[in-house]
């Protein structure tokens, strides 16, 4: 009898990035079958053989091609070519991680289909339904079958919903389960081709800084209010600037001038990236990700929101939440660079095992 078979759904770059780990797991354990599936979510021409060999994982064995458009019509479009596939070869179930459209889509699909969903960061609430992200994680933890949690937070919000607590499994997380294994794999690398390499060459001490959610960079007035207290911190600290194309098309479009400490660039690839924030004096960002990221890693971060759906990086980590309020940014951000910022510690199970936990319920959930 052949083992089950999971589909592992992704769509954008940070999925990648916490599937990686979980191909791993699979891998060494050996129960069950898999098969990659990206949906195409993100269009990258950065996202060749060399980015899946960055992260240790082979290259899709299904490309949907759905690509971009609206909320709406990329979601219509990975749902009907993923029906297509799931009715074409059908998996024993369907692996979904994070939060974005092409993790609703499958969960929808797959749900309609009967095909039992595990949903990978599961429970993550921010309260703020303004954020496509926040109704993505609704719904698809309203259909999942099983529910993998990255923190406390994530178990009481589930249970709250009314959720089985038999079927919510709190793992550790595989965002730091990557980032464990690649800082370790970078140790031993020549990282000189990279192009933020030359960017560290030149400044001793640095910071660095990511923008991209749309209710900073899409309105002139948010992002204008941002540069004002950019500004000021990279007179005081060189700023690494990896932007967003949509990003640097808005200060183009919104005329606004960053001025020479803060240098901007090219979106990195993973590794180039990772060396450049894993020994700044501080990360300034709007990214969910990297505020689990830096946590690991033991790096300050400054969020630059109102909320965030990972309270446990300000609660035990190095994360804090600095709104965009000018005068509380650069508090934040200078005591950082004073060495005053917070300690935090790793939250319990963030200790690079979360796949082997997700993949042990899975074949055993499956083999039952």
């Amino acid at each position: 009898m052949n083992a089950p078979r999971i589909d592992l759904v992704a769509g954008a770059r940070p999925n990648f990035m916490k599937i990686a780990p979980i191909v791993r797991a699979l891998r060494e354990d050996g129960r069950l079958r898999w098969r990659l599936v990206h949906t195409g979510q993100h269009y990258d021409r950065d996202m060749n053989d060399v980015f899946f060999e960055e992260l240790g994982i082979p290259t899709p064995d299904v490309r949907l091609g759905a690509g971009g458009g609206s909320h709406a019509t990329q979601t219509a479009k990975i749902m009907t070519a993923y029906e297509e596939l799931c009715q074409r070869d059908r998996p024993d179930a369907v692996v979904v991680v994070g939060d974005v459209n092409s993790t609703l889509a499958c969960s929808i699909v797959a749900k309609k289909l009967c095909i039992p969903v595990a949903h990978v960061e599961a429970g993550l609430r921010s309260g703020d339904m303004s954020m496509p992200e926040e109704i993505n994680r609704l719904v698809t933890d309203a259909i999942s079958d099983w529910f993998f949690v990255t923190e406390p937070s994530g178990t009481q919000h589930l249970l709250r919903e009314g959720k089985d607590a038999s079927r919510v499994h709190d793992v550790g997380h595989v965002m730091a389960d990557n980032v464990l294994f690649q800082a370790h794999k970078l140790e031993g690398m020549d990282t000189s081709s990279y192009e933020t390499d030359a960017f560290k060459q030149r400044h001793a001490r640095y910071g660095v800084l990511t923008l991209h959610r749309p209710s900073n960079v899409d309105s002139q007035e948010g992002l204008q209010r941002l540069a004002e207290s950019l500004v000021p911190i990279s007179k005081t600290l060189p700023l690494a600037f990896p932007v967003h194309p949509r990003t640097r098309a808005n200060l183009e479009r919104f005329g606004i001038d960053l001025g020479p400490s803060i240098e901007l660039m090219p979106p990195q690839a993973y590794m180039s990236f990772l060396h450049l924030w894993k020994d700044a004096a501080v990360v300034l960002t709007d990214s969910g990700g990297l505020q689990e990221e830096t946590t690991v890693l033991g790096v300050p971060c400054v969020t630059l929101r109102e909320n965030t759906e990972r309270p446990i990086t300000v609660d035990e980590g190095t994360n804090e939440l600095a709104g965009t309020e000018p005068r509380r940014v650069i508090q934040l951000a200078t005591a950082a660079i004073e060495g005053r910022a917070k300690r935090g510690r790793r939250p319990a199970l963030w200790d690079g095992n979360a796949a082997r936990r997700i993949v042990e319920v899975l074949a055993r959930e499956l083999a039952a």
